[in-house]
């Protein structure tokens, strides 16, 4: 925004005014010059960011200066997170579904539309209720649970719970969707939100194996999307943040929304994050959505092309 005021409109007020020498600054403005080392983020990626702010709304100051830098902030995540993450209309549903059974390499999951996963945020131990905030790895955090379509992106997100409520918690409390896939983490359940989570090892037979296996492939965009996010922006993710709870949960939205304008501009970073430690104890397979888990795992065991008649043949 500030480059823009400067680069079209000129200095309109003297927060504006900034030395044109300055190197970030000249960074900005040079289309030449590879921003993402210092940023993270492309100069299509920056231009879709502003493209996305309300600049009527975010752009000046108050007379009486009543907002604060956190409170323009705070305006701007919630101005564009409704643009950028959103669940898909029903006319993509067609297209999402087939990217997962890519993703899968089975037609007997067509309905699959989602996958769910969350992670650890480590935050710095808040002054009041420190032990909400302690999480079964023993450090303090708050959870980012996310729902990504087969391409990683965020369509849904729910961060802020205190890092000791568990990940199937969380989900009870998030917005019901579509059919979607879950780990261990989940209950299998049918309703009133279809969760599809694979069978507990050791299986108990080559369909359930199958299964998993089918399952595992799909789910793997997930530990992509997040392998991306992390060493995007590894400040963020991979160290404290010395931020109160509710803040965290703001930045941490940038992050997703930050992501998703990334993505449409194939501008990620690839490397894979250090290794996090072993998630939550796995629920039990009992659940509302068993019998659904059972069929679908007939289903992917059953041969794709079916041979219509069986010939004789001579073994003397």
């Amino acid at each position: 925004m500030v480059a823009e005021d400067l680069d079209q409109h000129g200095p309109r007020r003297p927060y504006t005014q900034l030395n044109s020498t300055v190197p970030i600054i000249r960074q900005f403005l040079d289309d030449t010059i590879d921003l993402r080392p210092n940023l993270r983020l492309s100069h299509c990626s920056l231009a879709a960011l502003t493209a996305a702010i309300d600049l009527s709304v975010t752009r000046g100051w108050p007379k009486d200066i009543e907002s604060t830098v956190h409170d323009i902030a705070h305006r701007a995540v919630v101005g564009i997170l409704g643009h950028t993450i959103r669940l898909p209309d029903p006319d993509q549903l067609e297209d999402i579904t087939a990217g997962f059974s890519c993703l899968r390499g089975s037609p007997a999951l067509r309905t699959v539309v989602r996958a769910i996963d969350g992670c650890h945020v480590h935050i710095k131990p808040p002054a009041a209720h420190q032990l909400d905030f302690l999480n079964p790895k023993l450090f303090h955090s708050i959870q980012l649970q996310a729902i990504y379509d087969h391409q990683g992106r965020f369509i849904d997100l729910f961060v802020g719970f205190p890092g000791s409520v568990h990940d199937a918690c969380v989900l009870r409390n998030s917005p019901e969707g579509w059919c979607i896939l879950g780990d261990g983490g989940y209950h299998c359940l049918g309703a009133p939100i279809c969760l599809l989570t694979p069978y507990r090892e050791p299986v108990a037979n080559p369909v359930q194996a199958r299964f998993n296996t089918i399952h595992g492939k799909a789910r793997n965009i997930v530990e992509r999307a997040f392998g991306m996010v992390k060493a995007s922006w590894q400040s963020i993710f991979l160290r404290a943040l010395e931020l109160k709870p509710a803040f965290a949960s703001e930045v941490v939205t940038c992050c997703a929304i930050l992501h998703n304008i990334c993505m449409d501009n194939s501008d990620l970073f690839e490397a894979e994050p250090p290794p996090e430690e072993d998630g939550p104890p796995p629920c039990s397979d009992a659940g509302s959505g068993e019998n659904l888990r059972d069929r679908l795992a007939v289903a992917v065991s059953v041969p794709e092309v079916a041979v219509a008649v069986l010939q004789d043949h001579d073994y003397c």
